[in-house]
């Protein structure tokens, strides 16, 4: 027997289809937004744990900054502990100059040199004074230049001829009155550490007619 189907079979067809495509469609729009929820979630926890490592690096960076400065405290503590003690040790080694630089002159100035005016500023010394030649102003910076173990560098200021005695130049006797400038030598820690000798009045063997007549010394 043979049958024929009557019903809009094509119209049936294409309705179908356009089911299955709707439910795939909101199938796929369903899937892809469980997988960006995902995608966003997993993206979240991943910014949450960075942000959580900064702030623990934030911290620790903070901890660092702070012993930073009292490290830089410290040295600078132990900087200013530093320059008391060189302060202190540079005292220590020129609290002896002034005899020692005394020593020198009355052991190593020639005879016929009489000095009137010391005056010390720093390590620098400027001697004024009369001579009877100036074969002896020469001698005294030759001296003065090798023989002294504490003073070096002389340099000759001034020299000059003059008279001593009446205004008028009558019945004077001619000297040379001279100014010079010498450097005292920077002591080491074993001369520091010696003692100072007391200057003595007497010449060594014979060498100045005179003492000092007038000291003055700046700040050094």
């Amino acid at each position: 027997m043979i049958r024929i189907n009557l019903l809009p079979h094509r119209e049936m067809r294409r309705e179908r289809r356009k089911k299955d495509f709707a439910r795939q469609s909101v199938l796929t729009v369903a899937g892809a937004g469980v997988i960006a929820l995902v995608v966003a979630l997993g993206i979240n926890g991943q910014i949450d744990n960075q942000q959580a490592r900064n702030s623990f690096i934030k911290s620790e960076n903070d901890k660092l900054d702070a012993q930073i400065k009292e490290v830089a405290l410290l040295k600078q503590e132990i900087e200013a502990l530093r320059a008391r003690q060189e302060a202190v040790e540079t005292l220590q080694r020129n609290r002896t100059l002034p005899v020692h630089v005394m020593d020198e002159l009355v052991k190593y100035t020639p005879e016929g040199i009489y000095f009137k005016k010391l005056k010390q500023e720093n390590r620098r010394v400027t001697l004024t004074g009369l001579a009877q030649s100036n074969e002896r102003v020469s001698n005294l910076l030759r001296s003065l230049a090798h023989d002294t173990p504490w003073l070096e560098h002389p340099e000759l200021v001034e020299i000059k001829a003059v008279n001593l005695g009446k205004p008028d130049g009558k019945d004077g006797r001619r000297a040379y009155e001279f100014s010079l400038s010498t450097t005292i030598k920077a002591p080491t820690a074993d001369e520091a550490s010696e003692p100072a000798r007391p200057v003595t009045t007497a010449p060594a063997s014979g060498s100045v007619p005179a003492p000092v007549a007038s000291i003055s010394k700046a700040s050094r």
